[in-house]
């Protein structure tokens, strides 16, 4: 079973800052073909509640902190994003929440396909029978 896992983005410090940079499937694991961000979430707000039937991502909190709840098989795990050098790469068939965002937090989201809504389950039972569906094979 393919398994979330963190990955150190490349860093390259010098006296006016740090430059992180990403480059295709030399940093991540796949293709990326979307980019999006969220931002300005409220404290007391959380987003996703959702898994991809086949689009895998890596999460980076580009500015600020936030937590990500991931649930497979049953089994949850919770992991703060709150460095811009480390990205947190989540597999297809992974339900996911983020939640607990501080102020002016960014969340950037690298997507191994474009946006399409029939990819998503947003009905967490919907997720469970497909996700014990493709477990038991």
């Amino acid at each position: 079973m393919s398994r979330h896992r963190l990955i150190d983005l490349p860093v390259r410090p010098d006296d006016r800052g740090k430059l992180t940079f990403i480059e295709g499937q030399d940093h991540v694991p796949f293709e990326i073909q979307r980019v999006f961000f969220v931002t300005e979430v409220p404290g007391d707000r959380s987003r996703g509640g959702h898994a991809c039937k086949t689009v895998e991502e890596v999460i980076i909190a580009a500015s600020g902190s936030f937590d990500v709840v991931l649930e497979y098989a049953g089994e949850r795990t919770t992991l703060t994003l709150d460095r811009p050098d480390v990205g947190l790469y989540v597999p297809s068939l992974v339900w996911r929440e983020l939640e607990n965002f501080s102020s002016g937090s960014v969340c950037l989201v690298l997507a191994s396909t474009p946006y399409s809504e029939d990819d998503y389950y947003r009905d967490y039972e919907q997720f469970r029978a497909a996700r014990s569906a493709r477990d038991s094979k």
